[in-house]
Formats: structure tokens, C-alpha cells, sequence
């Protein structure tokens, strides 16, 4: 059987591509490799914070990213989005997406362009454009890869975003981690319930 569900926090600001040797990743498991971690490397502003949260998942790398890389349907394992709909492009890079948050949070809509989406190395990342929110200058970049083990699929996501005025940056960290640590455990969730619905099927 694939290894169970289970998130991880790094500790440190960035990953770098060297990070497999490095104390930011020893706290993580599985270790990310360096063709991994180097997208998760981002630069950080003196008024911004970064983080990187690592999802294990017990289902096919395949049946995980087929979730992940709808950029027009991300409300399916965002929860605390409402709504979504493409306002420019068809998808590919350069697509604007306009989300709505649940209510209950402080924001109200996100416009959000795709940055990467590369099918082959399964790396998706957006950029926060505009919308009713305090997430400034918001940039995800979520990876996949096979652990070592050879079974289920890691995922790695970070970010970088701007620390509203009035917040710090341990503040901003913790309730962007909340969030994306959500997220990440309701793909995982959703990603086995595929992976055993089709197993069933067979």
C-alpha cells in the first residue's frame, strides 16, 4: 500500500536547489529533490514572509495532478473558495482566473494568473494579480514528485506574499499556512477517493 496522508511545515524562508543536505529539509519528509526544490526558491522582500508546506498523498502522482492542474477549477480541493471563472486566455500560460472566497475571511475575490503549468514535470504556478483582498503580490508554485518508495506522490507548495500593513510576519505566515495546509489535506482526501474508486473499477 502507498505510504498514508501526512503534511509537512518547513521551517526555513526558501528551499534551496542544495536543500536535501541542508537543516530546512531534514525537517521535512521525504526529502524533496534538488530538481524539486528549485522551484520552490523564491526571493523574499524584506516586508514579505515565504513558506513551503509538504503533502504526502496515498494515490498515483497521475490521479493527483489531474486535480491539481485545473487552473479553471480550483474550488474543487479549495475550500475556502466559492466560485471560479477564466476572465482571459484558454488555460494556457498567461490565463487570468477570477476566484470568491467563502465568507468568513478577509478578502472577497482574487484574480489570479497562471505562471507555469508544465504537464511533464508537474509544476503549476499563479501569481495574485488584483481582487478585493491583503494577500499583496501573492506567488504559489505547487510541484509533484514520486518518492523515493516509488508509491503515492509528494506534494510540495510555497509561497511568497507581501505581510499586510499592521500584521507580522509570523501573523501572515500562520494564517497562509492554515489555508494552504487545508488545501493540501483535502487534495489528499480527494485524490485517494479517486485513486480507490478507480482501483474498484477495475
Amino acid at each position: 500500500m502507498p505510504p498514508s496522508s501526512e503534511l509537512e511545515e518547513t521551517s526555513a524562508t526558501t528551499i534551496k536547489p542544495s536543500a536535501v543536505t541542508s537543516n530546512h529539509l531534514k525537517q521535512s519528509q521525504p526529502s524533496i529533490p534538488d530538481s524539486i526544490a528549485c522551484y520552490h526558491n523564491h526571493a523574499v522582500g524584506p516586508d514579505q514572509c515565504c513558506s513551503t508546506l509538504v503533502q504526502t498523498i496515498a494515490a498515483p502522482i497521475s490521479t493527483v495532478w489531474s486535480v491539481v492542474r485545473r487552473f479553471d477549477n480550483p474550488q474543487v480541493y479549495k475550500h475556502f473558495l466559492k466560485s471560479c471563472r477564466v476572465i482571459v486566455g484558454d488555460g494556457k500560460i498567461g490565463t487570468i482566473r477570477e476566484v470568491h472566497v467563502i465568507s468568513g475571511l478577509p478578502a472577497y475575490s482574487s484574480r489570479e494568473q497562471l505562471e507555469i503549468l508544465d504537464d511533464e514535470r508537474h509544476v503549476i504556478s499563479f501569481r495574485v494579480v488584483g481582487g478585493d483582498h491583503r494577500l499583496a503580490n501573492y506567488r504559489s508554485v505547487t510541484t509533484l514528485h514520486t518518492p523515493s518508495s516509488g508509491k503515492g506522490a509528494v506534494v510540495v507548495e510555497s509561497y511568497v506574499v507581501d505581510v499586510p500593513p499592521g500584521n507580522t510576519i509570523e501573523d501572515t505566515r500562520v494564517f497562509v499556512n492554515t489555508i494552504v495546509g487545508h488545501n493540501l489535506q483535502t487534495l489528499a482526501q480527494i485524490a485517494e477517493n479517486l485513486a480507490i474508486s478507480s482501483h474498484n473499477s477495475m
